[in-house]
């Protein structure tokens, strides 16, 4: 029997780029071959040709756009192997550099990307992680990164200009408001959290969307579930969907969402999400009974003052007695109750201390909490679940507390 030919590829308007984006993306952080730099004669070949068989794949089922990081290990030099083997007008390529304090540095750092790459341009060159004022700062100032950024674009080395970011709201909504003042409009295009288990930043989507960016779900599958290992009540709960195909129609389902990146890691890893395209049409139909029996789990397990965490009263998490991630914690808490998400919640629980502000604030161990917890009594006692919140942090870090992980890209 011959095999089944995936589905038509969907295609968004990628705001005001003007580019015909596939509603998902080939992210490059799962199929390098390592996260250190290396040169191309330390690749392992058999790594590379999986590298190979991933973008041949993504292609041919019609996601062209082709997402990676100067930070993403080794995957820019070993994409330099393969991007020159397609029509450079059939690929839609990304890289993204991080900020810094000086903006030629920057200008250094995207000019070796580009010749990892083998590539005189990509299109779409985000700054990569704005995460915090400073980064902010050294991004959006007179004479930044920013305005490196659009020098490069003068220069035809990138097309347009966006961010990505693991930022709160309020910094993610400066940088997409940076510009209102200005002719160039600021940024094109964002890079952002957003699915079905955390939908905090939706303001900011929809600030994108005014100012018609393009708008750039990061990691649905991995952030937001590790849902390629969900646990066997998530399926249930899903059905007759995998977590995954759900997560991406509830995600597309919002025509404001362009494009979702898939971090494949091996050609198959396209499958469950090609099997969301054919019900992308009927959208509500389908997701409307799977949206209920999850949000009847969720509040018959979840006490009714810890439901959102977002919404708890919780000053930013530097004005948090010992900058315990106070919100972060309820919400992993609340997961692994709800939906079994154990697994999850201990890898996102144990990066608290070590991911910096990618991933900010601390555990609630008690060697974090006891120095601080009659601080922390009197800003709960101010807080309408502030009797919960102590007892609850602890209940949080007995279940999911255990080693410590760092991120990927430090590993």
């Amino acid at each position: 029997m011959p095999a089944k030919s995936p589905p038509a590829m969907i295609r968004r308007r990628f705001g005001r780029t003007e580019l015909r984006m596939p509603v998902f993306s080939c992210g490059g952080m799962r199929y390098q071959d390592g996260w250190q730099d290396k040169p191309l004669a330390d690749v392992d070949p058999e790594g590379q040709a999986n590298l190979e068989a991933t973008i041949r794949r993504s292609v041919e089922v019609g996601v062209n756009h082709i997402e990676t990081a100067r930070g993403y290990g080794s995957s820019e030099r070993q994409l330099g192997l393969v991007l020159p083997k397609f029509p450079r007008e059939e690929l839609i390529v990304q890289t993204k550099i991080g900020p810094n304090a000086d903006p030629e540095v920057f200008r250094e750092q995207f000019l070796e990307s580009l010749e990892r790459l083998q590539l005189e341009h990509v299109d779409l060159l985000a700054i990569h992680g704005i995460n915090n004022e400073e980064k902010l700062q050294w991004s959006i100032r007179e004479g930044g990164c920013f305005d490196m950024a659009a020098r490069l674009r003068t220069e035809g080395k990138a097309r347009f200009i966006g961010f990505a970011t693991h930022g709160p709201v309020s910094i993610i909504n400066r940088a997409i408001a940076f510009g209102d003042d200005r002719d160039d409009g600021g940024f094109d295009y964002v890079n952002l959290h957003w699915y079905y288990i955390y939908q905090e930043t939706w303001p900011c989507i929809e600030a994108a969307a005014a100012r018609d960016m393009g708008v750039f779900i990061i990691s649905p599958s991995d952030k937001g579930g590790q849902l390629y290992k969900a646990p066997p009540r998530l399926h249930e709960l899903c059905a007759p969907l995998h977590p995954m195909t759900f997560n991406d129609l509830f995600c597309l389902s919002h025509p404001q969402v362009h494009t979702l990146s898939l971090g494949a890691a091996r050609p198959s890893d396209f499958n469950e999400h090609l099997d969301c395209l054919p019900l992308l049409p009927e959208a509500p139909r389908h997701l409307g009974p799977i949206l209920e029996r999850l949000r009847v789990r969720y509040e018959e397990v979840v006490d009714p003052l810890l439901r959102d965490p977002w919404h708890l009263g919780l000053p930013p998490i530097d004005r948090i007695p010992g900058r315990i991630n106070v919100g972060r914690i309820v919400q992993l808490h609340n997961l692994a109750r709800a939906f079994d998400l154990v697994d999850y919640g201990r890898f996102r629980y144990n990066l608290l201390g070590n991911a910096a502000d990618w991933f900010p604030g601390e555990k609630a161990a008690p060697d974090n909490l006891d120095p601080v917890r009659s601080e922390l009594e009197a800003l709960f006692a101010r807080l309408p679940a502030g009797k919960l919140l102590l007892p609850y942090l602890e209940a949080a870090h007995e279940l999911l507390g255990g080693e410590e992980v760092q991120r990927l890209s430090q590993s």
